[in-house]
């Protein structure tokens, strides 16, 4: 099976393909490596899968010094003469769609950057996937679908009519683009939507990362809504075993709504704000200094997923708890950028 996985040196993405690396699957990777955040960390993952900076350009394959199943190419989802060519030359069997702008607060500020990359990107993925004969889409939602939504837990036939950020709305859009393309075309989608995904290379604009370095530095952390909130916080690894598990389970005529299907993915047990900070204290061995704060604008104040279709649909039960995921996170955290300062 030839797999294409787009995001590659993102967070999530990064973890999905070094799963698919060590399953003897034939791998294709895809990023733009944008300066969303510090791009030494997304150069950092590349390198963990043998694609080295020095030898990236835009639009040239790369292979992989360390896998031999793997190969990388920097492309902007945007660029629609260069994917088409891409889907075109490689004839991919599986497509993983993780690339995508990300941030709530962010596309407050940068609307544009949304549309060009949520809406126009995952478009041209639609086509591409449509056009070469793709088996399967997987794609991911989030979890800012439900905006502040009163039903508790958060489940898939809930309706999601009122995001509260724009790039909650996209995430809706591509759920309203694949269903179109499944139904005109019979093209096989699903998508995931995310809850609070965190652990190790994770993005330095998450919580978990923003408050284990204000706590090692000494410095105030930023409590929101006065420690009033609750994530549904998600490790890694039981993201990728979801994304793995759904491969295989591809929707056709006697879906409920044929060729399309959504699932939540997260770990089903909301932690409140203040614990998640004591648990980053523990791991770190030292206390928070907190500043608190109001409820910033496109915040929601609880996540909470609803995973009982997907588990029905693919056994998906998360197996790491928020102690150990924590503790993971922490050690790499601690190893990585005590590295990087000697560098």
């Amino acid at each position: 099976m030839k797999i294409l996985v787009t995001g590659t040196a993102g967070f999530i993405g990064y973890h999905l393909v070094k799963r698919l690396i060590a399953g003897g699957n034939e791998t294709v990777g895809v990023d733009n490596i944008n300066d969303y955040y510090d791009v030494r960390l997304k150069y950092d993952r590349l390198k963990e899968t043998g694609i080295n900076q020095s030898e990236i350009a835009y639009g040239k394959m790369l292979q992989s010094a360390v896998y031999t199943n793997y190969r990388f190419v920097k492309l902007n989802l945007e660029d629609r003469a260069e994917l088409e060519a891409l889907f075109d030359g490689e004839r991919f069997d599986l497509v993983y769609n993780l690339a995508a702008q990300a941030g709530v607060r962010y596309s407050i500020e940068n609307p544009h950057t949304y549309i060009d990359s949520n809406i126009a990107g995952f478009m041209n993925i639609l086509e591409c996937c449509r056009h070469n004969v793709v088996k399967h889409l997987i794609y991911a939602s989030s979890s800012s679908v439900y905006g502040n939504s009163d039903a508790i837990p958060f489940s898939e036939d809930d309706r999601v009519d009122y995001p509260i950020s724009l790039y909650a709305a996209s995430k809706k859009a591509n759920e309203l683009m694949a269903h179109t393309y499944s139904h005109l075309y019979r093209l096989p989608t699903t998508g995931l939507r995310f809850f609070t995904v965190y652990g190790p290379y994770g993005r330095p604009d998450m919580a978990l990362f923003l408050f284990a370095k204000a706590i090692s530095e000494g410095k105030p952390v930023k409590v929101f809504n006065n420690g009033d909130l609750s994530r549904d916080f998600t490790y890694v690894d039981d993201i990728v075993e979801g994304l793995v598990r759904v491969s295989g389970y591809i929707p056709g005529e006697n879906n409920p709504q044929p060729y399309y299907q959504l699932f939540n993915i997260g770990h089903s047990q909301p932690v409140r704000l203040m614990d998640f900070i004591r648990t980053i204290e523990t791991a770190l061995g030292k206390k928070a200094i907190l500043e608190m704060h109001p409820m910033q604008q496109g915040d929601v104040k609880i996540t909470y997923a609803d995973t009982s279709n997907l588990e029905k649909a693919v056994d998906y039960k998360p197996a790491t708890d928020l102690q150990k995921g924590v503790e993971k996170f922490t050690e790499w955290w601690k190893r990585y950028y005590s590295h990087a300062e000697t560098d």
